[in-house]
């Protein structure tokens, strides 16, 4: 093999280098080529492009909007597109890659992508917004498309957008394409149990891996950093399970009782209080940090990438760390995880429920017919449970940690679909 210097990893806590050094590692046990190396390392297509968009107060504002496709060797592309002012073209090139890993690890016949605007929708009207959504869905006409690439919502972006992009692709094609992107609102054709799907995912790779650590969930204790979409859900459908939620946090702090959390209560206190805990009286406040080093069987970061890092790698406690997050465990805090023994379900497996039940939206799309929410939710947590077995067994039969076992079972299904089909 000609490439065995060590992945550059620039900035030492970044969180796509750190995917980048993990690629790497993987690549390396795997064996594979310098080709497939090479291939699966560059994105497939970067596009840029300049949109001018008339503001409410009649001037004109040019905005930067990025589509990158990883990769199409499994099918059609499939990744959010985020509104943020962070966008630009590395981050949008490294979420790509991502998703492209995300969706093999699962077995979905996609590859990965990323969009997104540089922009702050927080000061744009409603008016602004849609006229962006649709200058930009216009530039990427060629690029999308239901059998090509497939959007989503990320950052900044949620069904509202989706329908806009949705209706100005119909537009141009003289006909309702609802497969042409995910994440719509349910009238448009968007999928029952989707809003729940990443937290879901994160729910069954918890009791997936608490069976193979012989946990009894109706003992077990948790954390859950992140109180949002994916935090939440994660912790009602854990709590159903007999599973104690002793912390949880937002922006605002952490919140911890030892006797468990009532996790219903703290989602209607967040409700009526503008989507923040702030003021939650169920549980005494700490600083938001020390929720991570509690003494907890399971730990789930689900809010930020990069919040288990060296500074205090050595002090987390939990058995267990199921990534809800994308990258929260920095590439060199992995080695003192592993060290301590502790299991990780990692990012790209544990929250990669959203991209399943995307995949259903799809094909339900595709079919012109809808599923129960009841058959959404029983092949996700099937396909989730596959998974995660599948991951297991590698990490087993190789000898690695659970994520370097993701990364091989991704690499590995792309690469060999990569032979099959052939370069030039």
């Amino acid at each position: 093999m000609g490439y065995i210097e060590p992945a550059p990893i620039k900035d030492k806590e970044n969180p796509f280098e750190s995917m980048m050094s993990r690629f790497h590692i993987a690549a390396q046990h795997l064996g594979l080529n310098d080709e497939v190396y090479n291939v699966l390392k560059n994105p497939t297509k970067q596009v840029i492009v300049s949109l001018p968009v008339t503001m409410d107060d009649g001037s004109i504002k040019v905005f930067e909007g990025y589509r990158v496709i990883h990769s199409n060797i499994l099918g059609p592309s499939k990744g959010g597109v985020r509104y943020d002012m962070g966008v630009n073209l590395d981050e949008v090139k490294a979420l790509a890659a991502w998703m492209t890993w995300k969706c093999a690890v699962v077995d979905i016949p996609y590859g990965g992508a990323k969009g997104g605007i540089k922009c702050n929708p927080r000061e744009m009207s409603a008016g602004e917004i849609e006229r962006l959504t649709r200058a930009y869905t216009n530039n990427m006409i060629e690029i999308f498309g239901a059998d090509r690439d497939i959007p989503a919502p990320d950052m900044g972006t949620g069904p509202r957008e989706m329908a806009w992009m949705m209706d100005e692709y119909s537009r141009t094609q003289g006909m309702t394409v609802n497969a042409m992107v995910t994440g719509k609102p349910l009238v448009l054709g968007g999928s029952l149990g989707r809003t729940e799907a990443t937290g879901r995912g994160v729910m069954v790779s918890a009791m997936a891996a608490m069976e193979k650590l012989k946990i009894n969930p109706y003992q077990a204790t948790a954390a859950i950093q992140g109180f949002g979409n994916v935090g939440s859900w994660a912790a009602i459908l854990m709590e159903e399970r007999g599973v104690s939620i002793r912390a949880i946090s937002d922006v605002s702090g952490a919140y911890v009782n030892e006797k468990g959390i009532d996790i219903q209560k703290a989602i209607e206190h967040r409700n009526n209080n503008k989507g923040s805990l702030e003021g939650f009286d169920g549980a005494d406040r700490i600083d938001g940090a020390e929720l991570l080093t509690l003494d907890v069987d399971v730990l789930v970061p689900a809010a930020m990438e990069d919040v288990i890092t060296m500074q205090n790698v050595k002090d987390i406690r939990a058995k267990l760390i199921v990534e809800g997050a994308n990258g929260p465990t920095s590439a060199k805090a992995d080695q003192f995880i592993n060290e301590k023994g502790i299991m990780v379900a990692p990012d790209i497996l544990a929250n990669a429920g959203g991209v399943t039940v995307s995949y259903f939206e799809w094909v339900q799309n595709r079919l012109g017919y809808k599923w129960t929410a009841e058959r959404v939710n029983r092949r996700s947590d099937r396909i989730m449970k596959e998974a995660f077995n599948t991951v297991y067994k590698i990490s087993k039969e190789y000898d690695v940690p659970m994520r370097i076992a993701a990364y091989i079972v991704a690499i590995d299904k792309v690469a060999k679909t990569y032979s099959f089909r052939g370069g030039f």
